[in-house]
């Protein structure tokens, strides 16, 4: 909606400002393209920031099958023939390149589709982990992405406590915790004071009994297992966006919404419908149920999941903030049968999609537009 796809042996060059530092990142929307790993960090730094750590590492988060079990597009083919009715069924089992019965409390149920073979930390398996090297005592922030297309991650750094800075690129009051949830497309900054030894780096894949791993050094040691067990990942001290505030510096100013959208997230695993107001999304027809805004407007903006499964809400081109002084992001996670409510400024003209940040859920149909009028 915003250009033309680029060919095979095209280019084109972007030319943008970035007005809000912050971890960002990018990859296409050309089919399911980002499960190959099409995708990078964006890390748009403040020079006036005080900065308050001694190193930053990005820590990409992914889950991987391209070239193993399967391409993504067979996936997406697998998925769209529907698992029918499972009578129920909520033994943890493979079928294909699906899965049934990942399960999850803290995503209130079903926790993925798609059965992966790997789990990534900056592109490496736990074979072969990630290695971080620093000193103990130094202060370190770290960057996560989660660029999974079907994986909740649940990281924490054993023997460690975390403090969240950043969500979503934007500031929010410090808090601290034992690991951190991140839905697909979501990123948090933390600080982590290192300790002195050799430490596992996990992000659980959320539900699906596997886990991303990677290690942290600042000594001598040998490097953990990777099935080591990290009391973190059980703690139930875990940092979700609806326990963060943005801090004043960036909360949009009150003001009385001029505009209220409701959308409500539709479709099921069974058929494999997924949509927006019980309508799957027409690649060919985008503009067909825009919703309009205009430019200058406070939109308030409710998303009802009306699934038995949890999505990662994305708006493109804007960020929002959620209510009662949530933080400003713009990705969510939302619960079955919960609702989001957010607002934000109508402040970037022009045709933004806005959809499920589960990849398959988007390629079926879980996508609507907002068209600014003149």
């Amino acid at each position: 909606m915003t250009q033309e796809v680029i060919k095979p042996g095209g280019n084109f060059d972007y030319d943008f400002i970035v007005p809000d530092p912050g971890t960002y990142w990018f990859h296409p929307h050309v089919g399911a393209q980002p499960d190959t790993g099409l995708y990078g960090a964006l890390i748009v730094d403040d020079p006036e920031e005080p900065g308050g750590y001694d190193d930053e590492w990005v820590v990409v988060l992914d889950d991987w099958l391209d070239g193993v079990t399967a391409t993504p597009d067979q996936v997406l083919t697998e998925l769209a023939a529907g698992m029918g009715d499972m009578g129920g069924m909520d033994m943890f089992m493979r079928m294909g390149n699906t899965l049934m019965g990942a399960t999850s409390d803290v995503l209130g149920g079903d926790a993925g589709d798609v059965y992966y073979p790997h789990y990534l930390v900056n592109g490496k398996p736990a074979a072969d982990p990630a290695q971080f090297v620093g000193k103990p005592g130094n202060r370190i922030r770290l960057r996560v992405i989660n660029a999974g297309s079907d994986t909740a991650f649940r990281l924490a750094v054993g023997g460690h406590r975390l403090t969240i800075t950043h969500s979503d690129g934007f500031p929010v009051t410090p808090v601290e915790v034992d690991s951190v949830l991140l839905g697909m497309g979501e990123r948090y900054d933390l600080l982590v004071t290192l300790g002195d030894g050799v430490f596992p780096l996990v992000a659980a894949a959320e539900g699906k009994q596997d886990r991303a791993f990677a290690v942290v050094r600042t000594g001598s040691g040998s490097t953990p297992p990777v099935d080591v067990t990290v009391p973190e990942l059980t703690s139930t001290k875990i940092g979700v966006s609806g326990d963060l505030a943005a801090t004043e510096a960036v909360a949009l100013k009150r003001r009385t919404p001029d505009r209220e959208v409701k959308l409500e997230l539709t479709g099921s695993m069974a058929k494999y419908d997924w949509g927006i107001d019980g309508k799957q999304f027409d690649m060919s027809k985008p503009l067909q149920d825009a919703h309009p805004i205009r430019s200058g407007e406070r939109v308030r903006l409710k998303v009802v999941n009306a699934t038995t499964m949890w999505h990662p809400f994305h708006l493109h081109g804007h960020t929002y903030q959620h209510a009662d002084g949530g933080p400003r992001k713009d990705t969510s996670i939302i619960l079955p049968r919960k609702t989001l409510t957010v607002d934000f400024d109508a402040d970037n003209p022009g045709l933004w999609a806005a959809h499920c940040h589960n990849i398959y859920h988007a390629e079926s149909g879980m996508m609507t537009v907002f068209g600014y009028q003149n």
